[in-house]
């Protein structure tokens, strides 16, 4: 076997309810095994990574966050680190989903990789459930 074929093997510990969706997804998408979904996310969250990473220039972008609103320190974690990027950031948008799972949106503006890095530092904090960054280069 050559380095990319051969297989490792990891132990990995997952809350009930995140295991139980994922199956769910594998059964829905035909998955044969655990295994084969786990290395397709893996891939998937690389390729995420490598897209995001490539973020260079003065750009305009948006980022989506959902987030546990109950969680404790969050909403305070979240505000200072908005606070830190005031030069960024352009607008915020609030929405309460449920009573305490919240969906932030925010309009930012700047050199990717100050984008990239409000991004990733949201992404962080424990209690913000998914953050995505959408960008587009700002052309004259």
């Amino acid at each position: 076997m050559t380095s990319e074929t051969e297989l490792s093997r990891i132990g990995i510990s997952l809350p009930k309810n995140l295991l139980d969706k994922f199956d769910d997804i594998l059964k829905l998408r035909g998955y044969s095994s655990r295994s084969e979904g786990i290395r397709d996310s893996i891939r998937s969250y690389i390729t995420h990574y490598q897209w995001i990473s490539d973020v260079k220039g003065e750009r305009q972008g948006v980022v989506t966050m959902v987030y546990d609103h109950d969680h404790r320190g969050l909403l305070q974690t979240l505000t200072e680190i908005q606070h830190d990027y005031a030069n960024i950031i352009q607008a915020s948008l609030h929405s309460h989903v449920t009573h305490n799972k919240c969906l932030e949106v925010i309009l930012i503006r700047g050199d990717g990789t100050e984008l990239k890095n409000i991004a990733e530092k949201l992404m962080a904090q424990k209690g913000v459930e998914s953050v995505k960054l959408t960008t587009i280069p700002i052309e004259d």
